[in-house]
């Protein structure tokens, strides 16, 4: 008796839903933006700052191999007295500049929160500075606080001041001044963020106040400072990571002088590392810096998210 074989049954190739297909197009096409931006960052500085941390146990001069030295770089900061003063004089700095900035770009974004004719203008100008040319920022401000001619100190003799200050000059008033010119040019980008968070308040607030019958002090203190907490937190942390990061200005205004009254810590990272070419003693600089602007940060969050409970 003959058997018949079934015939074995056909596969049906199986078909990826639409679905599928869209999430996997839009998958590749976000990796098509993202990509390029992500090569820059690791070449540019996602590696250097992995070989900076390697460089920072190593003693290397450009010339030669990399020596591995353990801790001995960042022992020899604890008796480095050049470093001590440059951390004191990056503190002190950021002591200076933070709350002055602060005041002065609140300041501004109060007064030119106005619906006034040409207002656009004023925050035009004060915004200039911050793309100005450092150079020519550092070369002008150097002429006003020129201790013999300069006009700050006649203006201030004509008020009957008869020693003004030194200003560049002199190691009392040096960072006072670096500060005052630092705050003169940053003034005006913090100032419009401010502005931003002004006109984000709403309305109703300031009307509720007045019908409550407080007045422009008491708004101001129970109605903006509260509702400009955010960007208020915002400006301090970039203010002071900025602070404590400053190098440009002090290296053209007095570059680090007289003596190291304005020497900062940054300033002493260039120093060390391209002046000297000890670039493993500049890169535990730098991880000493680093480490005290992510401190620092970490604690203004914590501070932030515990009011905010």
């Amino acid at each position: 008796m003959a058997t018949t074989v079934a015939p074995a049954p056909t596969r049906v190739p199986r078909q990826r839903p639409p679905g599928s297909r869209l999430k996997l197009r839009n998958t590749f096409i976000g990796w098509t933006f993202i990509l390029p931006n992500f090569i820059g960052f690791a070449v540019l500085t996602l590696v250097p700052v992995v070989i900076l941390f390697y460089m920072a146990f190593t003693s290397w001069n450009v010339f030669g191999s990399a020596d591995w030295v353990g801790l001995e770089n960042f022992r020899d900061l604890i008796s480095d007295r050049t470093f001590h003063t440059a951390l004191l004089n990056t503190g002190y700095y950021a002591l200076l500049h933070i709350p002055l900035t602060l005041a002065v770009s609140l300041g501004l974004a109060l007064l030119l929160n106005t619906k006034l004719r040409g207002v656009a203008f004023f925050r035009t100008v004060a915004f200039f500075p911050y793309i100005t040319s450092i150079v020519a920022i550092a070369v002008v401000w150097n002429m006003l606080f020129s201790p013999e001619s300069g006009p700050v100190n006649q203006f201030l003799m004509a008020l009957g001041i008869d020693n003004p200050p030194g200003w560049t000059t002199s190691t009392t008033w040096a960072m006072p001044a670096v500060a005052l010119v630092s705050t003169w040019r940053d003034m005006g980008y913090y100032m419009l963020l401010f502005l931003a968070g002004l006109q984000a308040i709403p309305g109703e607030l300031y009307e509720a106040a007045r019908v409550d019958g407080a007045n422009k002090i008491q708004r101001f203190w129970n109605v903006t400072i509260p509702s400009l907490r955010p960007t208020t937190f915002f400006v301090t942390v970039m203010l002071t990571i900025g602070s404590f990061k400053v190098f440009d200005l002090i290296l053209v205004m007095t570059d680090g002088g007289p003596g190291t009254a304005t020497l900062v810590l940054s300033q002493y990272i260039y120093r060390k590392g391209f002046e000297e070419q000890q670039f493993g003693y500049a890169s535990a600089v730098a991880i000493v810096l680093f480490l005290i602007c992510i401190t620092v940060t970490v604690v203004q969050f914590l501070v932030n998210k515990r009011r905010n409970r």
